[in-house]
């Protein structure tokens, strides 16, 4: 597919903490612009450099000193030259005189020329630092708006913003080290005025556990700010006269962690990330607390083409060596997981799959203890969906403190259920102690073929749907007779694609696995017989886990499953990777297709990539009626379809618009 730089809304930004002398501005120049062409080589847009990176931080007295300082003016000319050269856009630190003071500023270069100089807001003085011995604050008034710059005004302040006119979205703003520690950082206030990338050049000193301290700290006031936060800090080089810096490095984007550098090295020291613009601008549109909030400052805007001439279509192609951290506009640098709803760190995996169980168990143990602690009815497959709902009303009722007994487990085979899936249930039920009834439905069935006229022999829609709602009947009239409540098995991903019958596994008393996607469904059970259950119940559910998924609703053939339902639908693997990117961060088909690309690059074609996601849309917008008259069940995550929560849509929305975007894909 060919794209312009830029078209998805994705940024590449550098942070880099450069090869360093204290006082020696010729050597630190000659570093920083390598620094430059490595991000010009990069391909990245956006380079973030540390504090008082021109002098260095630690220079001390040395501030006052003439010579120090008319060389700073000459090593900027310099660094604005080679953004001419790269066309990137550099943010760095540096002391500059203004009206006989000396702010600690940063410049911000782009194109040959100074875009704008901001000054550091918080000067600290505590501990071992000093700056307000050296420099001056633009906490208030300083003066002027302005500073000449080779006889061209440039615009000076705390005020400034920086808007790429060619990068739809993409606002810069600076703030200045201590700036983002105070308690009112000059981000949030920038943000709300239109700021999507926060740019830190940075001198924070090392000491034990701050690195920890300054990831939460950079990724908490990224998440504040709906905003991407590059952070750029000191190396070594600094002075060790009574303190260490590491070049700590990092990029966040809305609380979410891009990328980090390898801290204590001498040499310098580089990480790119890409940042999606697109993503943090829809995340502020559904944001009513981001909408209502304003600003208390006025802000000047600075305009500037931060592509150029290298705006140009080109072709996207993955790097073998380095598929995972591709660059600029040929690729992404950031996580762009194939599984978005499944845990992918193993340090966290446990954590993440017992949290979300915990939610879903709470969840049915409050309703139970509302409605008077009934009875739970479920029916049960053998199937990954009913498997996981089970699994659930069993911990919840432990959670109540009442015998499992009292849960009431119904496995109801038709003319499609196999003997793998009924054993199953049966060892499933057995194991976990509830009481199990099987309730054949065959009979009741055909009497219904013969009451409507229905030939049996014709396995359509109505020879499928007549074994569902037959089903839901028995589970509801169950639950009136002994007092329960019914307990829904189907999960998120069926939602979307609308795979359910209308008023039968649709439907239930409350459904518990609502909020759950099929990918998370295989991923929790797999847990549960790792972490939750032993012995044989540990062992049932990793054979549950392998089983294919089908409603079995269609006649097995020689007790083998032959109604696959991702050979029907597509792989839920997709479909789960379209959920999460149409409905979290509202992308246009093309940039789910491109991602979706990149995604299963070794696992599909393009073209099968296409043809599913053509079904996911055509699927989701005529099955909302599905969805409009869903029961009640607990969001685990941060997609969810609830017509009473996240997902308000009407029954009869067209899907022409997006179906004729991915028929202008599909003729590309």
């Amino acid at each position: 597919m060919h794209v312009d730089p830029g078209e998805f809304g994705f940024v590449d930004v550098a942070v880099c903490a450069p090869e360093l002398r204290v006082a020696d501005v010729e050597f630190n120049t000659s570093k920083l612009v390598e620094a430059v062409g490595a991000t010009a080589a990069e391909r990245a847009a956006v380079l973030v450099l540390p504090e008082l990176a021109v002098t260095g931080y630690t220079a001390a007295d040395l501030f006052y000193q003439s010579q120090l300082l008319d060389e700073v003016e000459g090593s900027l000319a310099e660094l604005a030259a080679a953004t001419a050269e790269s066309n990137v856009c550099v943010v760095v630190g540096t002391p500059w005189r203004v009206n006989g003071r000396l702010f600690n500023c940063a410049a911000v270069l782009h194109g040959g020329r100074l875009l704008g100089m901001v000054p550091k807001v918080f000067l600290p003085t505590t501990g071992e630092y000093y700056e307000e011995r050296w420099f001056a604050s633009a906490q208030h008034p300083v003066g002027t708006t302005s500073i000449d710059w080779h006889g061209v005004s440039a615009p000076f302040g705390r005020d400034l913003l920086f808007r790429a006119t060619d990068q739809s979205g993409l606002v810069l703003a600076v703030e200045i080290c201590e700036d983002l520690w105070s308690p009112q950082p000059q981000s949030g206030e920038a943000s709300l005025a239109g700021a999507t990338l926060i740019c830190n050049p940075s001198a924070s000193v090392e000491l034990l556990g701050k690195a920890d301290y300054r990831r939460a700290l950079v990724a908490q006031q990224s998440a504040r700010c709906n905003a991407a936060y590059a952070y750029a800090a000191s190396g070594p080089g600094e002075s060790t006269t009574d303190v260490v810096f590491s070049g700590h490095c990092m990029v966040y984007e809305d609380g979410h962690h891009l990328a980090e550098s390898e801290r204590f090295r001498f040499e310098t020291e580089m990480v790119v990330a890409t940042i999606d613009v697109d993503r943090l601008v829809h995340q502020r549109l559904e944001s009513s607390t981001f909408s209502r909030a304003r600003p208390r400052e006025e802000y000047r805007f600075v305009e500037f083409s931060l592509h150029g001439e290298r705006a140009e279509s080109v072709e996207v192609e993955i790097d073998e060596d380095h598929e995972d951290s591709m660059s600029g506009s040929y690729g992404l640098r950031r996580p762009n997981p194939a599984l978005p709803f499944v845990p992918s760190r193993p340090e966290t995996n446990a954590e993440h799959c017992r949290e979300i169980f915990r939610i879903q168990s709470t969840a049915l143990a409050k309703r139970l203890r509302h409605v008077g602690s009934p009875r739970a009815v479920i029916g049960v497959s053998g199937g990954l969906d009913s498997t996981l709902a089970l699994l659930v009303v069993v911990h919840a009722f432990d959670l109540l403190q009442r015998p499992r007994s009292e849960i009431l487990a119904v496995t109801m085979p038709g003319f499609g259920t196999t003997e793998r899936t009924k054993t199953s249930a049966v060892a499933l039920a057995e194991h976990l102690g509830v009481e199990l009834r099987t309730i054949s439905i065959e009979a009741s069935v055909r009497q219904h073929f013969e009451d409507i006229g229905h030939d049996p022999a014709q396995h359509d829609v109505t020879f499928e749907n007549a074994q569902a709602r037959e089903r839901t009947q028995i589970l509801m009239d169950l639950a009136n007779k002994e007092g329960g409540l019914v307990v829904g098995t189907g999960d998120l991903s069926e939602l979307a694609l609308g795979w359910c019958t209308f008023n039968a596994d649709h439907m239930s008393m409350y459904h518990v696995n609502a909020g759950v996607p099929k990918t998370l469904v295989r991923h929790l059970v797999q847990w549960c017989a790792a972490e939750m259950f032993e012995g044989e119940v540990s062992r049932v559910l990793l054979d549950v886990c392998e089983t294919p998924i089908s409603p079995e609703l269609l006649p097995h053939a020689e007790g083998e499953i032959t109604q696959r339902t991702e050979e029907t639908i597509g792989p839920y693997e997709l479909h789960d990777f379209f959920l999460f990117h149409v409905v979290r961060h509202g992308c246009s088909p093309r940039k789910v297709l491109w991602l979706a690309e990149r995604a299963f690059a070794e696992t599909y074609e393009p073209a099968t990539v296409l043809r599913w996601l053509r079904v996911f849309y055509a699927r989701f917008f005529s099955q909302q009626f599905k969805r409009s008259a869903m029961p009640d069940g607990p969001k685990v995550g941060t997609v969810a379809l609830s017509p009473r929560g996240d997902w308000r849509m009407p029954s009869d929305a067209s899907a022409a618009t997006w179906l004729a975007e991915l028929a202008a894909l599909a003729a590309e």
